[in-house]
Order: structure tokens, then C-alpha cells, then sequence
């Protein structure tokens, strides 16, 4: 019995050596190792391969963090999906190859991996929705909007001088926050922070725009300033700009509004009376001089200011009066925000975030079934394939794109097909309604990867994906979701220039410099474009190219020869630049009667309507000339000398107008006071 004894304890110790030897050799892997005995010997990362993950419970964990390899490639594992909901994905399934490409372009990584989370976190949701999960209250929730058109709280100010306000879907542009208040208590200093969603594992949130009032200055002035700037934790503060600037020559323009108001910190000088009480004539009084610097808030007055988003930064206006430009910074667009924070010496009356970006209901959307996309068989031939840029929260854009140029007859006829191409939120409610507006209209086709600015051209291949091995399509073009196209115009140019094979067909630029300053949105630095020029290129609001280039730079990318580049229109270019090095023969036509681009949903329905009824050719111009000039002996008694709204490549809208001017009745239909207000609808 002794010796039995004797025998377990030694066989005991020798398994606690061996399991302690194990974890000594593999500390890594502790966490796996949950049961020594178990039958089951498969490491459960490698499960991942095979099966969709689910979703990580508790991200900040550090145990639980799981490598980049294991987060992409969950991506791409089989889902429960219905074959209705499979639609959205064609592209997404064919673009497996984009994680060896992830570290070609900035944020490519991230946007991996972020995208992972987010699949995973909508795949659980939409599987307890089909499982029955989902009790009353979450079903209520549900049906209440998940993404409301604005906020608003009265007597804002909170203990503590916090306030927070939540921003469900993000910012998109034309959103805005507005803010009344007063600078109190002893220095009247406070800040305004849009802030992001922290990132797992990280205490804190990033900050897409830091906006400090300095009533009494800072360590650089005695004089009161704005100071602007962004937070991150891998990056910490950025570089601020001061308000106002330290040197004239810092004072860029963002949408073509200055970063600065030049009469932040200038003289204002004020005409005022100064009386007399000497002689009767004098009694009247003097005309005096008061010297005072000018500066929008100030202790103890009422301001309101209204923050509102651009297309290439944050604009500031207080009273009225534009005072400051933010340019947005790498990774911190607007779509990130999720919060308001305002906190200092000031006293809140009133805080309006308006504009937001919200979908629309589709159990009350009238014209449902005409806005649904014509049922489509793979590899069918089309005379056209036409990919539409979009980011998640854009739902009023893309429902605008569906009301209007997308009801040409050859896109409800399927010689024409449709798609737009959105990227994942990080946003769980936004890739919510995301999921159920493809699930409706079947028109969207989701991106694996996070909607980064730097990431377009990833958009741009998976548009030529679908065109040729989804759809077969004769042409394939690209344009953006605040972009009309005239698609008869471009169907009858595809028919008169008759070329089949090896088109690019756009505004052509055959001459343009990579822009080395890095004040520029469209900085490129030596290391990503060494030459001097680019290749031949055409203009990003809308260009196509023929089957056989949308095929080859398919080819290439899974062939790992497509060299990645963040300006997605260059990068078509360069891409074509090296198929002529390998043979092909291109030709290039340069043409400008495309589109009209238009900065909003509202003026896309206007300019829609006018067309069905007038069908007049609108000309494109270069987005680099926003200056547009309307000849007006083709609409009598009008003023058409308009300036484009600025904002870079949003600037130009409409070139030209032509109308058949011997058609009298034509004249009368489209001149004079008609004209004139459909047209400065858009400027």
C-alpha cells in the first residue's frame, strides 16, 4: 500500500514538472492551455481559419488580444448568411488579397483590423436577431431611430463645468454644432472637443479637434487666442495652430475659408462721441477715436458659435462671423466623432449638434420598390458598370444617388448597373443601419476594411473586381456619391469615340506635380511618388476605363504587381502607365461633358427634375478652376456669373448650358427667373 502511495506522489510531482516545464517554454501560450487533459488538442486561435470567431467580450484584456492574421482572416470566414444578404459581399469575398497589401498605404493595418472587430461585433448582433434573441425592449429600440437628424439640450451647463453630448453616427459634411454661451468665472477660459470612440485598450479617446478659448492668454501671449489641434495616444498633441497665428504666413485657407479671420487680434477702432461741456456749440459733442483689439468671445458676453464640417476641415463661426479653419488630419475625420465635449469657465445655454447624418425609414419610404436595384445574375454583360464612392454615414447621398440619375431608364433596365462602395464604421449602430440598407435596396457593396480617406484606391480595385468578375462589364467607371451623372451623356460619348479596348475616358490631366507641401490634402511625399510627374491621369469625380484595364488591375492585384498609391485617381493612372510598359495599348480621350458635380442631396432632386423635363447637356469642369462663367445670350434677362462654392475638389458645379436656341418654346421653358433659381440653387 505504502509503495502505491509512494508511486502516486512521485507520478504527481513528475506531471507538475512536466506542466511547469511547459508553461516555462511556452509563456505565451498560458492562456490556451485552460485544461491539460482535454481531448480536444487544436490551439483555438487556429479554429479561426475555419469557423467566424466570436465577438471579443472584452477587448481591454490583454490575454485576449489577437494577432492581425487571425483579425483579417476572420473577415473572410463563412457566415449564416441568407443569399440576399451574400449580395452585399461579392466584391468583399474577392478581396482576400488585401491583407498582404495592408501595409502599402497608410492606416491599411489599422483599418484591418478595426474592421474585424466591427464585422465581428454586427455578425454576432444580426445572429441573435435570426436565433429569436432579441426580446420586446431591444425590438422597440430597434424601431426607434438607431441615427436621429439632431440633438439638442437647453441650460447645458452640468456640475463640474463637463459637458458631454453623444454624437450616435458621427459627423458628414454639412453637419454642424452650435453653442450658446458665456465665458465666465475667473478667467473665462474653455475648450471644445469632438472626441472619437477609445480605442480597446487605450484610457482615452482621440481628439478630432481641440478648440481652446484663451481669454487671457497662454505662455506665448499675454493676448486672447484660439488654439486648435488633435490628440492621440500613439501620436500625443499634434502641431497647434493659433488663432491668431504667430506669423502671417501661417495663415493657409481650408475650404477657401482662411484658418484664421485676419481681424482676430487686429485694431477695432470705434467712432465714438465724446461730449463737452464748455461752449453751447461744442455741447453737441466730438467725434472721438476708441482703440480696442478684436476678439469674438469675450467675459461675460453671450456668443453663438456654430461648428460646422466641411469637405476638407471644421469651420468656426461666432455671431455670424467666420473666425477659424481646421483642416482635417490623418486618420481623424469627421465620420469618427462620437462625442462633444465642453468643459472651462463658461456658462451653456444652449448646445444644437443638426445636420447629422441619419437614415431613412424604410417602412415608411413610399417609392421603396422603384428604389430597390434590378435582380442581378453573376458574370452577366453590361454595357456599363458604374461604382459609386461612399462613407457609412452618408445615407442622404446615397438615397439622393437612388432618387435621381440612378433612375435612368438603362439603370432600371440592367444595361447599366449600380453599386456603391461603402467601408465598415467603428460605429456599431452606423454599420447597423449600414447592414439594413443593403439588406433593402440591394445596391451596396460592403469593403472590408474601415472607411479611411487614405484607403480609396483599395474602392477603386474593388471596382474594377465587380465590373469584370461579378458583372462583365464593356466599360467600367468610377464616380462619388455627391456626384450627378449624366448618363445618357456618357453612354452616347462611350458609342461616338468607339473605342473598346485599352480607353481611359475622363478629364484627363497629362501634366501635373505631386504636391510636396505638406500643408496640402493632397501631400505626397518622396518616398511614396518619387518622379517628378505623374502618369496621365483623369480627374476622381468620374472617369472610365474599358473591361480589359478594370481586368488587368484585377489580375495584377492578386498577382501582387499593383502598386498601392492613396490618390485613387493618380492611382489609376499609374497603374495604366505600367500596363503600357507591358504592352498595352492605351488611349486616352479627354472629355468634359460627364457630370455636374453637386455639393447636396437637395440640389441633386432639384437638378434631376430639371433635366427630366428640359434634358439640356451640362458641362464638367476642372475641379482646379472653380471659377464658372454662363454666357448669357442662352438665357435672356439672366445673371449667370457665379463662383463655385469652394472646398476643393467640390468646387466647380456647373460649366455650361446649352440649349437648342431656335426652339423658341424651349427659350421660354428654360430662361429668365426659372433658370436663375434652379442654377443658384447650386451655388
Amino acid at each position: 500500500m505504502k509503495k502505491w502511495y509512494g508511486g502516486a506522489v512521485v507520478a504527481s510531482l513528475f506531471m507538475l514538472l512536466l506542466l511547469r516545464y511547459g508553461f516555462m517554454k511556452n509563456p505565451v501560450e498560458e492562456s490556451y492551455l485552460m485544461n491539460p487533459f482535454s481531448s480536444n488538442g487544436t490551439n483555438p486561435l487556429e479554429w479561426v481559419r475555419f469557423t467566424a470567431p466570436p465577438a471579443l467580450q472584452n477587448p481591454g484584456n490583454a490575454s485576449q488580444v489577437i494577432s492581425f492574421d487571425i483579425i483579417a482572416l476572420s473577415l473572410f470566414a463563412q457566415r449564416n448568411l441568407s443569399k440576399g444578404e451574400q449580395h452585399s459581399l461579392l466584391a468583399w469575398n474577392l478581396l482576400k488579397n488585401l491583407i498582404n497589401h495592408s501595409h502599402a498605404l497608410p492606416n491599411g493595418v489599422e483599418a484591418i483590423k478595426e474592421a474585424g472587430s466591427a464585422w465581428n461585433s454586427l455578425m454576432a448582433s444580426v445572429e441573435e436577431e435570426k436565433l429569436g434573441y432579441v426580446n420586446d425592449n431591444s425590438s422597440r429600440k430597434a424601431k426607434e431611430k438607431q441615427c436621429p437628424q439632431f440633438l439638442n439640450k437647453i441650460n447645458a451647463t452640468e456640475p463640474e463645468s463637463h459637458f458631454k453630448l453623444r454624437v450616435p453616427c458621427g459627423l458628414t459634411q454639412g453637419s454642424s454644432i452650435t453653442i450658446i454661451g458665456i465665458p465666465n468665472g475667473v478667467l473665462g477660459d474653455f475648450r471644445i472637443d469632438l472626441t472619437g470612440e477609445a480605442l480597446p485598450g487605450e484610457p482615452d479617446p482621440p481628439i478630432i479637434l481641440h478648440y481652446n478659448v484663451r481669454l487671457h492668454g497662454d505662455k506665448i501671449t499675454e493676448d486672447p487666442v484660439i488654439v486648435q489641434n488633435t490628440w492621440t495616444l500613439a501620436h500625443d498633441w499634434g502641431e497647434e495652430e493659433r488663432c491668431p497665428p504667430e506669423t502671417s504666413e501661417k495663415n493657409n485657407k481650408v475650404d477657401e475659408l482662411e484658418q484664421c479671420n485676419k481681424f482676430v487680434g487686429k485694431d477695432n477702432n470705434l467712432t465714438v462721441r465724446v461730449h463737452s461741456h464748455g461752449s453751447r456749440k461744442s455741447s453737441m459733442g466730438l467725434l472721438g477715436i476708441k482703440s480696442r483689439r478684436y476678439f469674438p468671445f469675450k467675459q461675460g458676453s453671450l456668443f453663438v458659435a456654430t461648428l460646422r464640417v466641411g469637405s476638407e476641415g471644421v469651420q468656426m463661426a461666432v455671431d455670424g462671423k467666420h473666425i477659424t479653419s481646421f483642416a482635417y488630419r490623418e486618420t481623424l475625420e469627421p465620420w469618427l466623432v462620437s462625442e462633444v465635449r465642453i468643459s472651462g469657465d463658461v456658462k451653456l445655454i444652449s448646445v444644437l449638434a443638426g445636420g447629422l447624418p441619419t437614415s431613412e425609414d424604410s417602412d415608411h419610404t413610399v417609392d421603396i420598390e422603384a428604389l430597390k436595384s434590378v435582380p442581378l445574375s453573376l458574370h452577366r454583360p453590361v454595357d456599363l458598370f458604374i461604382g459609386v464612392f461612399s462613407t457609412a454615414n452618408n445615407f442622404k447621398r446615397r438615397m439622393a444617388v437612388r432618387r435621381t440619375w440612378m433612375q435612368y431608364p438603362e439603370v432600371r433596365s440592367g444595361t447599366v448597373v449600380v453599386r456603391f462602395f461603402v467601408g465598415l464604421h467603428k460605429n456599431h449602430i452606423v454599420n447597423d443601419e449600414l447592414w439594413n440598407e443593403a439588406r433593402t435596396y440591394g445596391d451596396v457593396q460592403l469593403m472590408p476594411f474601415v472607411d479611411y480617406y487614405s484607403l480609396i484606391a483599395w474602392k477603386t480595385l474593388a471596382i474594377c473586381t465587380f465590373g469584370t468578375q461579378v458583372v462583365s462589364g464593356k466599360f467600367v467607371m468610377k464616380t462619388d456619391d455627391d456626384a450627378f451623372v449624366r448618363l445618357d451623356e456618357v453612354m452616347a460619348s462611350l458609342i461616338r469615340i468607339n473605342v473598346t479596348h485599352g480607353l481611359l475616358y475622363g478629364l484627363i490631366n497629362s501634366d501635373s506635380q505631386p504636391h510636396r507641401s505638406t500643408d496640402s490634402k493632397w501631400y505626397i511625399s518622396p518616398e511614396e511618388w518619387s518622379e517628378d510627374r505623374y502618369p496621365p491621369w483623369a480627374h476622381g469625380p468620374g472617369y472610365v476605363v474599358s473591361n480589359d484595364i478594370a481586368k488587368a488591375v484585377y489580375k495584377r492585384f492578386n498577382e501582387l504587381r499593383l502598386k498601392m498609391f492613396k490618390l485613387e485617381d493618380v492611382a489609376m493612372g499609374i497603374w495604366i502607365a505600367d500596363m503600357i510598359k507591358d504592352g498595352l495599348e492605351v488611349r486616352s480621350k479627354r472629355d468634359d461633358v460627364l457630370m455636374a458635380e453637386t455639393p447636396g442631396d437637395k440640389k441633386s432632386y432639384v437638378l434631376w427634375q430639371f433635366l427630366r423635363h428640359a434634358m439640356v447637356p451640362l458641362r464638367f469642369f476642372d475641379e482646379r478652376k472653380p471659377t464658372t462663367t454662363f454666357h448669357n445670350q442662352h438665357f435672356p434677362g439672366a445673371n449667370f456669373n457665379s463662383t463655385g462654392n469652394g472646398g476643393g475638389n467640390r468646387s466647380a458645379i456647373i460649366g455650361s448650358i446649352d440649349t437648342a436656341q431656335e426652339n423658341q418654346s424651349k427659350r421660354r421653358c428654360f430662361g429668365g427667373p426659372f433658370v436663375s433659381f434652379i442654377l443658384l440653387k447650386f451655388f
